[in-house]
């Protein structure tokens, strides 16, 4: 136990002191791990659970079930509702990044290591390098690359043709112009000095969205003055649970779905798309402290700075602005043998006003997901080693 880091070593002493106190105390039952997780006194998950309807809550979990070379999913859902407006922020980067990856394959001469830049831009990278960027640390900018190289009546049409639906990705992040029409070409290297420009397209306007909630709050800042109405998202993207949900279970049990339902990865495709999703900023050479291990790792471990241990791995894409927090994650332990499927949102605007720049991540979002995903994992290892 020596090489594990406190965050285990908390589980740990934690299973054991609930195996003690089992004798003396009858421990509450629950049917799976979310009403396990959901029923918790932790005070992360309780202070929520005790006032839901500001916090916009929605949570979907998977069991996953193994039968020989079969996998089988036991989907349980907390408030989940597709037509509950909330923002997606940076999780959409995951459909981007795997879209990405699949138009390469219909493209003479070009990879992930293919050399290019926007036209334009004086930036150039390649699809490899914005991919590991997007999981790593979440970067914008290599997004918006990406959302150049396809396009959003590409990305929405071909979500849609996998059964991924109730999605719509109008506008690049956190950049001038993001709703505007035409992508911009790319300048690509087909090798060290001949280039080709792709074509850019022309795509469709975005149409304002009819959900619930997806006018919120009660003012919101504009050019530093506050504008005393509900912020509209009408036109923001649009990224539901389940969507992404199915999103993951594609990408980590491919052999799950039909084959038109798939994403037309190849192997090699696949496997760097699921280490960049698992990698941790120091593996990616970014510094130390200031990206930290859980920097883009809510669950779990979202509110410790430490070291995640080795033999715990999330593969996962988290969103959060304009207050909003989202993970979806697989998460695995490769010694215990521990593995589940999570998704969650939750909002945290205490003054109802957007684009203040004053939201509750630290204090109440953040130690919600993690919570969340550790009491998760507690029943889920109590369960395996009960088997």
């Amino acid at each position: 136990m020596t090489n594990l880091n406190k965050m285990t070593k908390k589980i740990i002493l934690f299973l054991c002191s609930m195996c003690f106190l089992g004798a003396c105390k009858k421990e509450p039952q629950a049917n799976n791990a979310l009403d396990y997780a959901l029923a918790s006194k932790d005070p992360r998950i309780k202070r929520i659970m005790d006032s839901l309807p500001p916090y916009e809550v929605q949570i979907k979990y998977s069991k996953i079930l193994r039968d020989k070379d079969s996998i089988f999913f036991k989907d349980y859902d907390f408030q989940v509702n597709s037509t509950n407006y909330f923002y997606p922020a940076s999780t959409v980067k995951l459909p981007i990044a795997v879209l990405a990856l699949e138009k390469l394959n219909v493209l003479d001469s070009l990879d992930k290591d293919t050399r290019f830049y926007v036209e334009g831009d004086s930036v150039e990278t390649t699809f490899a390098s914005d991919i590991t960027k997007i999981f790593v640390v979440s970067d914008n900018e290599a997004n918006n690359r990406l959302f150049e190289f396809l396009g959003q009546d590409a990305i929405n049409n071909t979500l849609r043709e996998k059964g991924i639906d109730s999605v719509r990705i109008s506008h690049r992040l956190s950049t001038e112009n993001p709703y505007e029409l035409t992508t911009k070409p790319l300048i690509v290297y087909l090798n060290d000095s001949t280039t080709t420009m792709l074509k850019n397209t022309i795509n469709t306007p975005a149409v304002p969205l009819e959900l619930n909630k997806i006018r919120k709050g009660t003012g919101y800042y504009e050019d530093d003055i506050v504008i005393d109405e509900p912020f509209d998202f009408g036109l923001k993207n649009h990224y539901p649970i389940n969507a992404q949900h199915r999103v993951m279970k594609r990408l980590i049990f491919p052999d799950g779905f039909h084959k038109n339902e798939r994403f037309k990865l190849t192997t090699a495709q696949r496997n760097f798309l699921l280490e960049t999703m698992r990698m941790l900023p120091k593996e990616a050479g970014y510094p130390t402290p200031e990206y930290y291990d859980s920097y883009v790792k809510f669950f779990m471990f979202g509110d410790s700075n430490e070291d995640l241990p080795a033999h715990i791995q999330i593969f996962n894409k988290v969103g959060y602005a304009y207050g909003t927090l989202t993970d979806c994650a697989y998460i695995k332990d490769t010694t215990n043998k521990v593995e589940f499927l999570l998704t969650a949102t939750i909002l945290v605007n205490d003054n109802h006003i957007f684009n203040d720049n004053t939201y509750e991540y630290d204090t109440i979002g953040i130690p919600f997901l993690s919570a969340l995903g550790q009491e998760i994992y507690t029943y889920e290892l109590r369960s395996t080693r009960q088997e």
